[in-house]
């Protein structure tokens, strides 16, 4: 049976990718998805080779026919994304693809023509294979391409006789996270020990139950203020949401990902022990989830 974990965040900058690439190394038989398509950074610690990369269509844009173009102008003023700098140039960073150009122009010197929005790439890595993707900048639809790394770590699942895929998700609660957590069997959130950290891990498990998928939380950093990691443990007991475990700050795991390491990688170390007992605890009850194992 194919089993699916994602790692998210209610915000960015929890440390979901160092936990992600901890648990990426003590997993077996895994694929790993990279799913945060508008900043990814997975591939920054897992140095892989890129076997294959595929273009991610956009939306069409406009493009002006120059040998058409009567330079009227007629154009410039309908945009109301200001994306004609001048009487013939459209600027495709701006264009949203409305086709009003297109529509208002009297000599048909306007057409809208296919883009591309991004990059995914399927790679081999030190810890097997890795599925991720780049979205390009100021292109949309990166719920879309976040469907389509999931759904590459599915082929090459099956390709590679896998039975396992982690994925790194994209921290918040928008389309991307919803399209990253969806049919999944296991959400992992990490949070922070502070107001915020606790305000986005509520807004963030919402998300995750909407979608009935089962929760469950780390507390990275929780001694630099143990009075909110207190309250993020009461509500995950009120909620009755398995609290996998605490990490201590520790400059070790800096240190690992500047030496583009894993920290259970890169030492030999408590941290390494505390992050080990919680991958046990996220496998223990993954399966428990999906059927396989019973406590």
């Amino acid at each position: 049976m194919l089993k699916e974990m994602v790692i998210v965040s209610g915000k960015g900058g929890t440390g979901k990718t160092t936990l992600t690439a901890s648990f990426a190394y003590l997993a077996e038989n895994k694929i790993i998805a990279d799913c945060d398509v508008d900043a990814s950074d997975m591939h920054l610690i897992l140095q892989p080779e890129i076997k294959q990369v595929r273009p991610f269509p956009g939306r069409k844009k406009a493009r002006v026919i120059e040998d058409k173009c009567i330079m009227c102008g007629v154009c410039e003023p309908e945009c109301r994304f200001d994306a004609i700098t001048d009487v013939n140039v459209i600027n495709p960073i701006k264009c949203e693809g409305c086709g009003v150009c297109k529509i208002v122009c009297p000599v048909d010197a306007i057409e809208m023509v296919e883009t591309q929005a991004g990059e995914l790439y399927l790679s081999e890595s030190r810890y097997g294979p890795l599925i991720h993707a780049r979205l390009f900048p100021g292109e949309e639809n990166s719920g879309q391409l976040v469907s389509l790394v999931r759904q590459f770590a599915k082929i090459t699942s099956g390709t590679k006789n896998k039975d396992f895929i982690i994925i790194d998700g994209p921290p918040g609660t928008g389309c991307p996270v919803t399209s990253a957590i969806t049919g999944t069997n296991l959400a992992v959130v990490v949070t922070e020990p502070t107001l915020s950290g606790k305000h986005d891990l509520e807004r963030v498990i919402e998300v995750i139950e909407h979608f009935r998928v089962k929760p469950a939380v780390v507390i990275n950093k929780y001694d630099i203020n143990e009075e909110v990691a207190g309250e993020i443990e009461s509500y995950c007991e009120k909620k009755g949401i398995p609290l996998l475990g605490k990490i201590p700050f520790d400059r070790r795991a800096v240190e690992a990902v500047v030496n583009r390491k894993s920290i259970p990688e890169y030492c030999d170390c408590e941290l390494s022990e505390i992050i080990r007992e919680i991958w046990d605890r996220a496998y223990s009850l993954l399966l428990e989830v999906t059927g396989e194992y019973s406590a």
